[in-house]
């Protein structure tokens, strides 16, 4: 999978770029400011409906205008996808493929797969539990698109639970019939989440030992073994994996802390509460992975999550934002050596001798706006 052209309207920085890209490597370049960034980041966009820069789409549109546009040439095989966003802060977004539009902007999501790594991944191993059930939540989707639906409708049911708790906070006079479809439907949704989640981890497993080792060779043989556990409030057995079962112990729970719930006005149970241990040997990752240790780990789980994803089907686009930076000569040379086989790898940077001679590859000057092959 590949993209084969790029065009944006009014997105971020720029009021009307198009670029022809092709397969392999293909290295934005350009000062910091001048919207290299913004060019990947529209790229895993289209695959995502999510950005790892901002948490709403009001950036995403250029100053002085009301929509953004995006659009990208997807090619997998033989065949070739038109894939259109636009993107309305305040108002429903809209997606097109091949120029139809689709019924749900969501439907969007994997049509077009991506995995992005960027210096903000350091939050996977150093930052809260938030930025891991993002991780998590986000490759589950790309390797599962339904589940998008599923993740929406437990947002749904969380929001209008917290709502219901919140008026009653401290009266203890909520409507218990109301309250309890709400625990249902919480449970039910909550469920499904939690055992794709389980699953999943059990499905990246393997890639994620193996990344880490090729990973930590770059500078030391490193013969510990990395894990990524999950964990639940609810679900305390790590074999468990049914979901009728899930559900039942999320009930329980909800039923075990219910008046807490309604002293503090928010849902004190299910997956939005959980959270995934990384551990390297046997110490955890966080508060004890060295800062090295820590970009290693982080790359790990994305090249992880690229290996995952090209074992169920074909090669997602990988990303490398603004990376190369942060890396010794060695690490570099080793991250090149790893990607050197995907079909795509679109790179961004500040300088150019940082990218490695790897990933040279097809180049662009990004500056003032445009953006010129080198």
């Amino acid at each position: 999978m590949h993209v084969s052209k790029l065009t944006l309207h009014d997105f971020r920085s720029y009021t009307d770029v198009e670029i022809d890209l092709e397969p392999g490597a293909t290295a934005f370049i350009g000062s910091n400011g001048q919207g290299k960034t913004n060019l990947v980041e529209a790229v895993d966009y289209l695959s995502r409906l999510d950005s790892h820069r901002v948490s709403n789409d009001a950036p995403l549109v250029r100053a002085g205008a009301e929509q953004a546009i995006v659009r990208a040439d997807v090619v997998r095989g033989d065949r070739t996808a038109l894939l259109e966003l636009e993107i309305t802060p305040g108002r429903a977004n809209r997606a097109r493929i091949n120029r139809g539009a689709l019924p749900r902007t969501r439907d969007l999501i994997g049509v077009l797969r991506t995995v992005i790594f960027s210096p903000e991944d350091l939050a996977l191993v150093k930052g809260d539990p938030s930025d891991r059930r993002k991780f998590l939540d986000s490759l589950l989707v790309l390797r599962t698109p339904r589940l998008a639906g599923v993740k929406a409708d437990y947002d749904r049911v969380l929001k209008q639970r917290n709502t219901l708790l919140k008026s009653a906070r401290g009266r203890r006079n909520v409507e218990i019939a109301t309250l309890d479809i709400w625990d249902e439907n919480l449970a039910r949704t909550g469920a499904e989440l939690v055992a794709s989640r389980l699953a999943l981890l059990d499905a990246l497993a393997p890639f994620l030992v193996d990344s880490y080792q090729r990973v930590a060779a770059a500078s030391a043989p490193d013969r510990r073994v990395v894990t990524a556990t999950y964990r639940s409030s609810v679900v305390l057995d790590a074999q468990l994996r049914d979901q009728a079962t899930i559900e039942r112990m999320i009930l329980d729970e909800i039923e075990r802390r219910r008046g807490d719930e309604m002293d503090r006005g928010i849902s004190l149970v299910g997956p939005h509460r959980d959270d995934v241990v990384l551990t390297i040997g046997e110490l955890p990752a966080k508060g004890y992975a060295s800062h090295g240790e820590s970009w290693s780990f982080a790359l790990a789980l994305k090249l992880a999550s690229f290996e995952l994803l090209r074992d169920d089907a074909d090669d997602p686009v990988l990303i490398l934002d603004d990376v190369f930076a942060e890396l010794d000569q060695g690490r570099r040379e080793q991250l090149a050596d790893l990607v050197a086989d995907a079909e795509q790898v679109l790179v961004t940077a500040a300088v150019a001798d940082d990218v490695p001679e790897g990933l040279k590859g097809h180049r662009f000057r990004v500056a003032g706006g445009e953006v010129v092959r080198d």
